[in-house]
């Protein structure tokens, strides 16, 4: 069973949709500051496409509890599409995955739902510092699905920025163990204003470090290994080069792999 609810800051259900296996919501008024939505599922540890709102697109996530997700008003929703959780009609849909869909060798990093509030469905990013906790440097943005890099700030360039941080670190949480073999960085390409990172350091969670060089390019920069199995990363030790800029950020990362089933 799937129910989409939205409600208030009071938690009073505004609207509400059910399903067995799939469900939409289809909301006809517009959202107010405090409203947060609501995705309940039954099956602990499911695999469910989730679209919170048309503007964002779905993506499939690995859900041990409820989704909750507070709709971002003022500077919280500069790192959203303009049209995204705006005027007075929204289409939200959910549906469980299915086998196939789960099994296939993907990109496992995208979650275009993730938020600071999320602690239940994957995967997660989070970071120990996000640039004067400002919603286009949060880690989330790191996992959006966009890979824009040509400047910084509002949608759709929004990135993890570090403030400057020299122990700056950044964390992706899968909830469960995956098989992974390849990441691609996107660094933030806003040059000059933009340095980068000449070298990062990839912790795994099966014990493993991997060191990576980098060059400086607005392009995504592969890095493959041979398949591990995982539950969580990090990348820290984060090197930037001599240029001049304190500015380095991280747009987007990529992980491909497969769950295991």
């Amino acid at each position: 069973m799937l129910t989409w609810k939205i409600q208030s800051k009071n938690g009073d259900t505004k609207m509400v949709a059910h399903g067995e296996r799939e469900v939409g919501l289809v909301s006809t008024y517009a959202y107010e500051e405090g409203d947060f939505i609501v995705l309940e599922q039954a099956e602990k540890g499911a695999y469910v496409w989730v679209q919170v709102d048309e503007c964002l697109g779905s993506s499939l996530l690995y859900m041990e509890g409820n989704l909750y997700f507070h709709v971002p008003f003022g500077e919280k929703h500069i790192s959203y599409a303009p049209n995204a959780f705006s005027g007075n009609r929204h289409y939200l849909y959910a549906r469980y995955a299915t086998k196939e869909e789960i099994g296939q060798y993907r990109n496992l990093a995208v979650n275009v739902n993730d938020s600071h509030e999320n602690d239940s469905t994957y995967p997660h990013a989070s970071a120990n510092v996000e640039t004067r906790g400002e919603a286009v440097f949060a880690a989330r943005n790191a996992i959006d699905g966009i890979t824009e890099n040509h400047a910084h700030g509002e949608w759709p360039y929004a990135s993890w920025g570090i403030n400057r941080r020299e122990d700056a670190c950044f964390r992706l949480d899968f909830g469960r163990n995956v098989l992974v073999d390849k990441l691609v960085i996107y660094e933030r390409a806003d040059f000059p204003h933009d340095n980068w990172w000449k070298q990062l350091t990839v912790a795994f969670s099966d014990g493993t470090q991997m060191k990576c060089e980098l060059i400086k390019t607005d392009q995504g920069q592969e890095i493959t290994f041979a398949e591990k199995k995982i539950e969580w990363l990090e990348l820290k030790d984060l090197i930037k080069s001599e240029e001049p800029s304190p500015f380095p950020a991280l747009t987007q990362l990529q992980v491909f792999g497969r769950d295991i089933i």
